[in-house]
């Protein structure tokens, strides 16, 4: 029998339903924690489709976003192909489109075992893990100095709550100005902390059927060792209190030690979840 021979292309917008079956019903569909549904990826490359006799086989997403990183937004395959080959024969492609675009960091959280062969055999290296802690709402509140600056997050606050987000975090972490759009679209919850009138500090939060996660919190670097992210976070812990939630919930990465000892410091716990995060360095076209 002759080997098979797919067809590989750039997904476009007709694609959408039947990615959306994709996604729908098959079991090795993996998604990234984002703000943004796969397919609102529709139209940004790279985003390419492999196909058999116009069937679709799998699907591969990872533009751009910020610019020189890509992270893994959609990987998924139909059962009756192999995981291997397809992402064999979907990522080179993405990879190639990536370096010409000028991309220097791909990455991913994969949640699923099945998807970690295919990094490890790109040379994806797993470099961290997300971690997850919770707070008991039924537990003590830390007596934290209030500041009367914390106020609700406001739309027209975006751009400044993005300049202490690019300023705070590591390339890898940053949220670009479109994804804190889409965040705080979903948020339940999000706050700012201004001094002399300026946002130095903020935090997204989110209700869930499980209680309301932190999904977001910063401080400029500027303003910081100050006591800023303990008052939002004791803020929200009020916030959470009176609400009943059943609990609060937080994630950051196990590298980072200021992170892991503020929400410490504030009764948070770490839970058993993890979830590990790979990086491949993408070497110039």
């Amino acid at each position: 029998m002759a080997p098979a021979v797919f067809t590989l292309r750039p997904a476009i917008e007709e694609d959408r339903s039947r990615l959306a079956n994709l996604l729908h019903f098959e079991p090795h569909v993996h998604r990234h924690l984002d703000w943004r549904r796969p397919l609102e990826w529709l139209g940004q490359s790279p985003f390419f489709v492999l196909e058999d006799s116009g069937r679709l086989l799998a699907a591969l997403a990872c533009p751009q976003d910020p610019p020189g990183l890509a992270w893994l937004r959609l990987f998924a395959v139909v059962t009756r192909i192999e995981i291997q080959q397809a992402w064999d024969a979907l990522w080179p492609q993405a990879q190639a489109q990536l370096a010409a675009g000028g991309a220097q960091l791909a990455a991913a959280i994969p949640l699923n075992e099945w998807f970690v062969a295919p990094l490890r055999s790109s040379g994806f290296v797993h470099a961290q893990n997300v971690v997850v802690l919770d707070w008991p709402v039924s537990a003590t509140i830390l007596d934290a100095p209030q500041h009367a600056a914390i106020r609700r997050m406001r739309a027209e606050d975006l751009p400044a709550v993005y300049s202490v987000d690019k300023a705070a975090f590591a390339p890898l972490w940053q949220n670009p100005l479109g994804a804190l759009e889409h965040a705080f679209q979903q948020a339940g919850f999000a706050t700012v902390l201004e001094q002399d009138g300026e946002i130095v500090a903020y935090q997204i939060s989110t209700h869930s059927a499980q209680g309301l996660h932190l999904a977001r919190l910063a401080t400029h670097p500027a303003q910081q060792g100050r006591g800023l992210a303990l008052a939002l976070t004791t803020h929200l812990q009020q916030y959470a209190h009176a609400r009943q939630e059943a609990r609060l919930t937080v994630n950051t990465q196990d590298t980072n030690q200021p992170s892991l000892a503020l929400y410490q410091k504030l009764g948070f716990r770490l839970t058993q979840e993890t979830f590990p995060v790979y990086q491949l360095e993408i070497a110039a076209d």
